[in-house]
């Protein structure tokens, strides 16, 4: 083909494409800007600098450091986008003040996400009734706490294949911090219980219901005993059960809940109940399925959601001994990246730690093994 007849031909094919609206593939022009590129470009930063997440980190007392350091190696090992702001906050080691208090809080309400470990409040009365692990869930409003009691493959207990949700409210109750001595000798303790929050626990749980496919909600309380009260719950509670009607709703009186759930706990789907009751019935299911340090758990409010484990225990007499289980928080730690949205990095970590509990080899010793916590640490990352 002669040049002339083949300009003529490139000519021709260029107007055609021009009518038809432009070139409809790859040609050697200035490639558009990504949209980070286009957003790094423009006046405004990114929010995320590359695509990282911030995320508070609060590793509380006992074995609380071990077990974020458990978090941050697998989270470097597997090449996790999320970038930590640790603040160190404890009432037993004086690193807590209001002071230190906000720069947590502040944290918290700007990475709206943050995962802790257990702030042990010492028992002794210093002029102080609420302590700061209190303040956190009151200011941050945390009114609900979800804990999900799932068996682990592969490790066998006295009840296998468990699978049961509780969620507690977190607010009031009996942990409103309202005491004081009336006369010498006689202390006043007030339960707090109001519609509008006993309300909003139900509706949670019933709405967890609803969106994880499950078919039945239990309220637990007290109300033979606390008419007034656990009976304003209990109310609350089957006023919310009337708008789902295609959830099942039942209620239990907490002394039969305890046994119930030790002698058949496969009757329950989803637990829902006042303050007190949920911290016993947490830990209780805990010790069915391997103990505190296998559940995880978490607290949510409107806005922000913080990840920790599922049974709150210091676990003082471990700190230094390396003989910690990071599972709890490990799994914990999964659930905070699905809740991030990084569902791949999410399941990668959770199938991990699941993958070496199952396969036998390597157990922390309340699991009924001998590895330390690094070396459990390690299995995992080797598993990722």
């Amino acid at each position: 083909m002669s040049g002339t007849m083949a300009a003529a031909l490139r000519r021709n094919l260029v107007t055609l494409v021009k009518g038809l609206g432009g070139p409809r593939w790859p040609q050697q022009v200035s490639r558009p800007l990504s949209v980070s590129a286009a957003l790094c470009s423009s006046e405004n930063p990114p929010p995320r600098a590359d695509s990282t997440f911030k995320v508070t980190m609060v590793p509380g007392d006992g074995v609380g450091p071990e077990l974020m350091m458990a978090v941050k190696d697998v989270f470097k090992a597997g090449d996790i986008p999320v970038e930590f702001e640790e603040f160190h906050l404890s009432e037993v080691q004086n690193m807590a003040s209001d002071e230190k208090l906000e720069q947590v809080l502040s944290s918290m309400r700007n990475n709206k996400v943050a995962i802790k470990g257990k702030i042990h409040t010492p028992m002794e009365y210093k002029g102080e009734l609420a302590s700061y692990e209190m303040k956190l869930r009151r200011k941050l409003d945390l009114f609900a706490n979800v804990v999900h009691v799932n068996s682990l493959p592969g490790y066998s207990t006295r009840h296998n294949n468990l699978d049961l949700v509780i969620i507690r409210e977190q607010t009031e109750g009996e942990y409103s911090s309202l005491e004081h001595e009336s006369v010498t000798g006689v202390i006043e303790c007030l339960k707090i219980i109001t519609r509008e929050k006993s309300r909003r626990i139900a509706k949670f749980a019933f709405d967890y219901a609803t969106k994880k496919g499950r078919n039945k909600v239990t309220a637990v309380h007290k109300a033979n005993i606390m008419k007034l009260g656990d009976g304003l719950f209990l109310q609350s509670c089957a006023e919310v059960a009337q708008l789902y009607p295609k959830i099942k709703y039942e209620n239990i009186i907490i002394d039969n809940c305890c046994m119930q759930l030790v002698q058949n706990p496969y009757q329950f789907d989803v637990l829902v109940m006042p303050n007190l009751y949920g911290n016993i019935i947490d830990n209780l299911a805990a010790g069915l399925v391997g103990g505190a340090g296998v559940v995880p758990g978490e607290s949510y409010s409107a806005e922000y959601a913080v990840f920790e484990t599922g049974a709150r225990h210091p676990f003082a007499q471990a700190v230094g001994r390396n003989i910690a289980n990071p599972t709890a928080m490990l799994l914990s730690a999964a659930n905070m990246l699905r809740h991030l949205n990084l569902e791949y990095h999410s399941q990668m970590i959770s199938d991990a730690v699941k993958r070496v509990i199952k396969q036998g080899k390597v157990r922390t010793g309340d699991l009924g093994g001998y590895a330390t916590c690094d070396e459990f640490t390690r299995a995992v990352i080797a598993n990722l």
